[in-house]
């Protein structure tokens, strides 16, 4: 990574803001209706844009990492969080769910294939989702690597990652009585879970607030700051569900068995060095099973998507894939 990045703020590395030329609530069945955008050149290299979470919802700020003049590019809120329907529902709400629905909006609008682009939890659905559809991605850009193992939610909720951010592992712990300390996400479970509005957004924001304060390299620990009520909801309440079921996957370690479905499929993985929450470890464990992979780590710069020295080499992936003949032959 070039020094540059660390005299500039992540909006400088990135397009300017656009706004999208469609937009539509997809019903997917089941109950749920989910929002998505299109931006860019509608004729352009298509790629899908999968947020993170579970239950981050996407943001304008995505649409920013391509070249609007050559990318046509699909976000969409995944089931339960941002602008889809209904909000903070854990109903019918898997990560085979979301994997049905990638392919739902693919066939919806017309596209063949599609490259995938995707961090923390985004990179963790477009790992799943590129093993079992290596036909339908076109190339995967990750950040963040999440591999949803029992070893990486031990880290954060089990006082590995609290080693490092002690006094905002107590925040986060505080509020749990001590004969529940055993098992946190259990014991958050409970809470988000209860049906009392009141307690239920009490523990969604202490839960957003551990893992924003430990997001990005640049926080000193003053806490992450307090998450709108309703955005909080849906981001807990939709993480906790999705770990406590160990993202309904068939086996822990699931994605590194089954990486080899990917060997036709090429990839740029962007990792922070200092991400306390994926690890390097999981990004350079899916680098070595997976040959098509290319790594980069990112020396100064933690977890968050907005970190200048994550958006420079993620831009930088993507217009290094606007160069690649056989990613255009997909516009």
């Amino acid at each position: 990574m070039d020094r540059l990045a660390d005299r500039k703020n992540a909006a400088e590395f990135l397009y300017p803001p656009i706004d999208p030329f469609d937009q539509r609530m997809l019903d997917v069945g089941d109950g749920h209706r989910i929002y998505v955008e299109q931006c860019g050149n509608p004729n352009g290299v298509p790629v899908v844009v999968l947020h993170g979470g579970p239950g981050g919802g996407c943001s304008p700020a995505m649409r920013r990492y391509f070249d609007p003049s050559h990318y046509r590019v699909i976000l969409f809120d995944q089931r339960g969080c941002g602008r889809s329907r209904p909000h903070a529902s854990v109903e019918a709400n898997t990560t085979w769910h979301l994997v049905r629905d990638i392919e739902a909006i693919r066939t919806t609008l017309g596209i063949e294939r599609w490259m995938v682009f995707g961090g923390s939890w985004g990179a963790t659905l477009a790992l799943i989702y590129g093993i079992s559809h290596p036909d339908r991605a076109a190339a995967l850009v990750l950040r963040g690597v999440f591999l949803m193992t029992q070893a990486e939610l031990d880290w954060f909720y089990g006082g590995g990652a609290g080693k490092f951010w002690p006094d905002v592992w107590a925040r986060f712990t505080s509020l749990v009585p001590e004969d529940e300390q055993t098992d946190f996400i259990a014991a958050y479970h409970r809470r988000l879970f209860s049906g009392d509005l009141v307690q239920e957004t009490r523990f969604a924001r202490a839960w957003a607030a551990w893992e924003n304060t430990l997001a990005s390299i640049e926080n000193t620990g003053a806490g992450g700051g307090e998450s709108p009520a309703e955005y909080a909801r849906a981001f807990a309440r939709l993480e906790n569900h999705y770990f406590t079921n160990a993202g309904f996957l068939e086996e822990d370690g699931w994605i590194l068995k089954n990486a080899g479905a990917l060997r036709n499929v090429p990839g740029i993985i962007v990792q922070g060095r200092y991400d306390m929450i994926c690890p390097p470890t999981s990004a350079f464990a899916l680098h070595k099973v997976w040959p098509g992979s290319d790594i980069r780590v990112v020396a100064k710069a933690g977890h968050a998507l907005s970190e200048p020295g994550i958006s420079a080499e993620l831009v930088r992936a993507m217009d290094r894939y606007r160069a690649d003949a056989a990613m255009r032959r997909l516009a």
